[in-house]
């Protein structure tokens, strides 16, 4: 009854089961932050942007690495194979200190230069008179999402020719055309007030600092989950050390 009790006591204490709910989670928040960097890498090559591919490559190794060592650390516990928890122990702090580093280091200049390449990408459409069809269809989405009209003087921007999308149904956000101020657009209209510009270029230093804070986040969540495998390192040791013990029948009572 002893023997039954102790064991019982231990399992209680183990972390496996937090422990491979805490992998799960990261493995959910590695490829999250994958597909973030793919379709990130992808929108820069079709603008037609250099990328870093030294930068490129480490956070692809990161997340990929992050993800393969997330089953590492699932099957270790599962099984209660303790090389694969030091694996993934070195693994992790090896990949949490190299995301840490590196975001705290990166993050003004990918800050100011992602928000000034946007920025100058829509400046480099004005006037909007005559835009292409591809500039057109992101201009009608960016002032449908952010509800919001042209660019810099908001609807004096399109001129005479202001599309469906500045067209305003919200009070509060919407300026009424008058007399001849519209160089001929349609009189009485309700359009909306604010140029899309200042808007658009807030959203994009929040995604920024939002998308750097997921990264540096990440890196301590990391260093969380070093912790955790260290102690359940512990614990699997001492429970095999236990075991050993039972079957040796050199149990003293009070030992564990």
């Amino acid at each position: 009854m002893q023997r039954n009790a102790v064991v019982v006591v231990a399992d209680k204490t183990s972390l496996k089961r937090p422990f491979v709910f805490a992998c799960a989670v990261n493995m959910a928040l590695c490829f999250f932050m994958l597909t973030m960097t793919v379709a990130g890498h992808r929108d820069l090559l079709q603008a037609g942007q250099l990328v870093s591919s030294v930068s490129v490559v480490i956070m692809y190794i990161l997340e990929i690495t992050c993800l393969l060592l997330s089953v590492l650390g699932v099957f270790g516990a599962c099984r209660g194979k303790r090389w694969c928890l030091i694996l993934f122990a070195a693994g992790m702090a090896a990949a949490s200190q190299t995301i840490i580093v590196t975001t705290a280091l990166s993050y003004q200049d990918v800050y100011e230069t992602g928000v000034v390449r946007e920025e100058s990408k829509l400046l480099s459409m004005m006037p909007l008179s005559a835009p292409s069809k591809t500039n057109r269809t992101l201009l009608h989405s960016i002032q449908a999402h952010f509800k919001c009209c042209g660019l810099v003087e908001g609807y004096k921007d399109w001129g005479s020719t202001i599309p469906a999308s500045c067209h305003c149904q919200y009070p509060g956000k919407c300026i009424r055309l008058r007399g001849i101020a519209t160089l001929g657009a349609p009189k009485n209209q309700y359009v909306y007030q604010e140029a899309c510009l200042p808007i658009y270029v807030s959203a994009l230093k929040r995604g920024f600092s939002l998308a750097m804070g997921i990264k540096f986040g990440s890196g301590v969540f990391w260093v969380v989950l070093l912790v955790m495998s260290i102690k359940l390192m512990v614990q699997i040791k001492r429970k095999q050390e236990f075991m050993a013990l039972l079957q040796s029948n050199r149990y003293v009572p009070g030992a564990f």
